[in-house]
């Protein structure tokens, strides 16, 4: 009867601290998110450090991808990391880059035990940070809440693996599936709530991309326009074979306020291309594609090697059909609106019917939310 009381006590014992690392290393991955969209070509890692169990430390990856979130938590908790656990959403650095190893820094600062969510694909990493904290006596556990960090990390995988980015494809969407009203109007499809919802994705991607189509029709300005938060902006990128943005645009005229890359085909007039960088705008070529576009694939190359790791395509209804036509979506954000646009409008992907997302076995649902009667469905790739 002892042995079975100690027996339920240990095992109690055992969950108590199963569910507690879980708290904390969700708390890492909420703060890593804070830097989703700042931190590339790094990845935005989360970290907290916990001494007797109360959180002695706090860290993520700074703007620019500097300093870690390893040193920023270990700073924070100065003396009071001697002997702590240290919680962490992706794998500790062991290669000498732009800044120190931080696994040479959580071994230094005398960490005892490492919970690392997942390991890092980075071939200068790939479990050579956890293997130099096991060497150092530091006991490493790997893999809690790893989906989750996977997918916060999905840019830093995909940029690694594939040498391009996570791809975003976000469309709002009527009930009859339209992005637009007749002759390309542009059209309010949701509320002001949903629209706050695509300006937070904004700040949390490196980079938005936009056909040349979009530009003449609607001459946006592609900033996050939340409240506080304009200086999160992603880089805009516009597709322009022949570099035919007006120079009175509102890109081109904000161009030296937020990055604006203007991909054109080897062949466009170099005249053209002076003009843009004059504006401050930066002018990136690539290889034509079939027809009237360019060589995605190579799109995203050119992107991967500038650094970028999330990117957030957003119109129009032909990049997006091509993105997908080429297998180049990961994830898809669908708003729905309310209310019909009816004949003549913009189909959202152009020739495509929209079941090549919502009914095609190469998308999954992840998570759906509800704004005020507009709706969102996640999607990505199965």
């Amino acid at each position: 009867m002892i042995f079975r009381i100690l027996e339920d006590q240990l095992a109690q014992k055992a969950r108590d601290s199963r569910d507690a690392d879980r708290r904390f290393m969700q708390l890492a991955l909420t703060l890593g998110r804070r830097g989703l969209g700042r931190t590339w070509p790094n990845p935005a890692v989360g970290v907290v450090i916990v001494k007797d169990g109360v959180i002695v430390g706090r860290g993520w990856t700074q703007a620019g991808g500097r300093p870690h979130g390893e040193p920023e938590a270990l700073r924070r908790a100065g003396e009071a990391a001697r002997g702590a656990t240290l919680y962490v959403t992706l794998e500790p650095c062991s290669h000498v880059g732009k800044s120190p190893p931080c696994a040479d820094a959580v071994i230094a600062a005398g960490i005892k035990r490492v919970v690392a969510a997942i390991e890092d694909p980075n071939p200068d990493v790939a479990g050579q940070g956890l293997a130099r904290l096991r060497a150092a006596g530091i006991v490493v556990d790997v893999g809690l809440c790893a989906a989750e960090a996977a997918r916060d990390h999905a840019g830093h995988f995909r940029r690694i693996r594939n040498r391009r980015p996570h791809v975003i494809l976000k469309l709002a969407v009527s009930p009859d599936g339209k992005i637009g009203g007749p002759g390309g109007k542009q059209l309010a499809i949701t509320g002001e709530a949903a629209r706050n919802r695509v300006h937070l994705l904004r700040a949390q991607s490196d980079a938005i991309l936009v056909g040349i189509g979009t530009v003449l029709t609607d001459d946006p300005l592609l900033t996050c326009r939340l409240p506080g938060m304009e200086a999160r902006s992603p880089v805009r990128v516009v597709l322009d074979r022949s570099l035919r943005i007006p120079p009175t645009s509102r890109l081109v005229h904000s161009a030296r306020q937020t990055p604006l890359w203007v991909i054109g085909s080897e062949l466009a007039e170099a005249a053209a291309a002076t003009r843009f960088g004059a504006a401050g705008a930066q002018v990136v070529r690539v290889p034509a594609g079939g027809g009237t576009g360019l060589d995605l694939a190579a799109v995203l190359r050119v992107l991967a090697e500038k650094g970028i790791t999330r990117l957030m395509v957003e119109g129009g209804s032909r990049v997006a059909a091509s993105f997908v036509a080429a297998d180049l979506v990961d994830e898809v954000w669908l708003f729905r609106g309310a209310e019909a646009i009816g004949e003549g409008g913009v189909d959202a992907l152009d020739a495509l019917p929209l079941s090549k997302i919502t009914q095609s076995q190469a998308f999954k649902v992840h998570a759906s939310e509800t704004f005020d009667g507009d709706n969102l469905t996640i999607y990505e790739r199965a």
